[in-house]
């Protein structure tokens, strides 16, 4: 019976147990304790090793920030720029009345005469007898076009586009605009088709050597020549002749039309005194919103259901003062175009202050006596 008995285990204690589960916790704690010192270790190295690398780039004592973080930063800083410079740009137009100062003229003569007007007359590929008519009845070339221009203190010039933007001005989807093909009737029994860069064809040619020979155009190299592309091609203008020229106003008319320059001098001596002011034969016409119909606007909608424009001048030839011109250029990025470049001019002055002047002189199909132009 000893024997048996002695051979059995003895249960454990509650003591002994409560000993086992605190030296098992110890070690659990201590391996936890192990495993975040060692974590927090290894990020310590990682981000002095990170602020090393970052001091490198941007150097020490600078602040870290993320990729998104310096994107803004730097766009709210574009921004503040951009706003600060419009402001000031704003600041002087009001106080000069969209006025700027030259001091040479557009030819570099470095003439600090100030021009009453600049005359542009649009023209287009293909109408080198409606210039040559022009150059014979009013203009002139050469000695008569700079008597006119010392004489009467008005400067005229033909204003042209290009066949096609240059290559480097190309976005991927208007490639195709870098070629241009013309059928050419060879000996009058068959037709071959020849493409060659725009920039080089018969017809930008042949008006770069009319220039070189009169040098009486204002080429706008970044405007190609369409019928669609009107009223962008007179916005341009504007802006170019207010950027280069200090005239006191300018006009913009068409190449089938002849200017009595003298009439036309003392109307604008007459309002040289007006800051702001858009002359011309004003005129409302129909708004015609079908599409198969010859003068359709896309816009039609807009002007009510009246379909009436509003009140504008006529596109044979107007007027506007230097602070319009001015206008023109600064906004030229903004200016809403619809199908016709009379109207479109009259809508950019309809919500700022202009003195809209009503000059039946102007109305080139009617004749009057003092008449500013003539229809041909």
């Amino acid at each position: 019976m000893q024997m048996k008995a002695s051979g059995r285990r003895l249960p454990a204690t509650p003591a002994v147990r409560s000993r086992i589960s605190a030296l098992l916790l110890s070690m659990f704690a201590a391996a936890a304790s192990l495993y975040v010192a060692g974590r927090l270790w290894q990020d310590a190295e990682s981000r002095v090793y990170l602020m090393e690398e970052l001091d490198k780039i941007t150097g020490p004592g600078q602040s870290a920030i993320s990729l998104d973080d310096s994107l803004r930063i730097t766009a709210c800083r574009e921004q503040r720029k951009k706003l600060s410079a419009l402001e000031m740009e704003l600041a002087a137009a009001k106080q000069e009345g969209f006025v700027s100062k030259y001091s040479t003229g557009a030819d570099g003569s470095g003439s600090k005469k100030k021009p009453l007007g600049v005359i542009g007359i649009l023209t287009s590929f293909g109408r080198r007898n409606k210039r040559d008519a022009i150059r014979k009845a009013w203009m002139g070339t050469g000695a008569s076009l700079k008597k006119l221009e010392n004489d009467k203190n008005i400067v005229v010039r033909f204003v042209i586009g290009r066949r096609s933007l240059p290559p480097d001005s190309l976005s991927a989807h208007s490639f195709p605009l870098l070629f241009r093909c013309f059928r050419l009737q060879i000996a009058f029994y068959h037709v071959v088709l020849f493409c060659s860069p725009n920039r080089g064809d018969s017809l930008d040619l042949s008006i770069d050597n009319e220039d070189r020979e009169i040098k009486d155009f204002i080429i706008l190299d970044n405007h190609v020549e369409t019928e669609e592309a009107l009223p962008k091609k007179t916005m341009l203008f504007f802006a170019h002749v207010a950027d280069n020229w200090d005239a006191q106003f300018y006009a913009k008319a068409n190449d089938d039309v002849f200017v009595n320059v003298d009439a036309l001098g003392s109307v604008l001596a007459a309002h040289a005194d007006k800051p702001r002011v858009y002359v011309g034969c004003m005129k409302s016409g129909e708004v015609f919103s079908e599409p198969s119909q010859k003068w359709y606007e896309p816009d039609w909608w807009k002007f009510g259901d009246g379909k009436t424009y509003f009140r504008h001048a006529s596109g044979e030839i107007f007027v506007i003062s230097q602070a319009l011109a001015r206008f023109v250029s600064i906004n030229r990025s903004n200016l809403r175009s619809y199908a016709h470049d009379d109207v479109s001019v009259g809508s950019w002055f309809i919500g700022i202050d202009v003195k809209h002047i009503d000059d039946k002189r102007f109305c080139c199909s009617t004749r009057s006596s003092g008449g500013i132009c003539a229809g041909v």
